[in-house]
């Protein structure tokens, strides 16, 4: 599994503290900023590290904001990101299972590097389910590429 990890400046202390995990698990992954707590524009760094989950290049995407929300709605503008922002392992797990979610947002200020690591487990320890599931996931799509799905 190969993994994109990006961040803006009110995201960038929770994404150091994720990759120190990443590293510790040797997980493979690819950073692409921002590198500093000067001030940067979100959407540009969702863009790229989306992209690369979009492209196939990466597997996941892991984004830190300030809230984990702006990072989700700017990912979830390209075509094939299903892009989710969580604060309890519930969510994060059931979104893999059962939205196939290739990106995990989270907020620096709203969760703290202890839940952020649980968030990352249940993210990463999950599998999309399939199934029932799956057919939500092909509506998800449609919807996506301008087709309407219905029952």
């Amino acid at each position: 599994m190969k993994i994109v990890i990006a961040s803006d400046h009110a995201g960038y202390r929770l994404k150091l503290a994720v990759i120190r995990e990443l590293i510790d698990r040797r997980l493979e992954f690819v950073d692409v900023g921002c590198n500093s707590t000067d001030a940067c524009d979100y959407p540009d760094y969702a863009q790229r590290a989306a992209g690369l989950v979009a492209s196939g290049e990466t597997d996941l995407g892991l984004l830190f904001c300030g809230t984990g929300v702006g990072m989700s709605i700017a990912a979830n503008k390209l075509r094939g990101i299903r892009a989710v922002v969580c604060s309890d392992p519930f969510s994060a797990r059931s979104a893999r299972r059962h939205n196939d979610a290739n990106v995990l947002c989270l907020g620096e200020r709203v969760v703290g590097e202890g839940l952020a690591l649980e968030l990352l487990d249940a993210f990463l320890g999950a599998e999309h389910e399939g199934g029932r599931h799956r057919r939500r996931v092909d509506k998800i799509i449609a919807l996506e590429q301008g087709g309407r799905e219905t029952d």
